[in-house]
C-alpha cells in the first residue's frame, strides 16, 4: 500500500490514504480528488481511456474523455481508481490506479 504523509493541503480518500499534496487541492468535501467507479477506466495499447460522467466524481457536470498514457498513472493506495480535476473539471491533475491496473 502506497501512502503519503499527510498535509494541510492534500485530503485522504474515504479508504483512508491520502492524496499527494501535489495533486490536491481543498479538503474532503471541496477537495478535487476522489475515486471514481472502475467501469470509467478501460486499458488501451497505448494506456488509460477515462470517461467520466455527471456524478462519477462530484466536480464532473459534463461528460469527459481523458487519456493517460502508461507510466504517467501513479499508484493508488487502494483497490479502486481515483482522479484529481484541477483547476478545473476540464483538467485532469493525476490520474491513480491501483498497483493491478484493472
Amino acid at each position: 500500500m502506497v501512502g503519503f504523509p499527510p498535509y494541510s493541503d492534500a485530503h485522504p480518500a474515504h479508504s483512508g490514504w491520502t492524496y499527494p499534496p501535489a495533486c490536491c487541492r481543498g479538503s474532503e468535501v471541496g477537495g478535487d480528488c476522489e475515486r471514481i467507479p472502475g467501469v470509467s477506466v478501460k486499458k488501451g495499447p497505448h494506456g488509460f481511456s477515462i470517461i467520466l460522467h455527471p456524478g462519477d466524481h462530484h466536480l464532473v457536470t459534463k461528460d469527459h474523455m481523458f487519456k493517460v498514457p502508461y507510466g504517467d498513472e501513479i499508484p493508488s493506495g487502494d483497490s479502486d481508481f481515483h482522479i484529481c480535476l484541477h483547476p478545473t473539471e476540464d483538467h485532469m491533475n493525476c490520474f491513480f490506479a491501483p498497483p493491478d491496473g484493472v
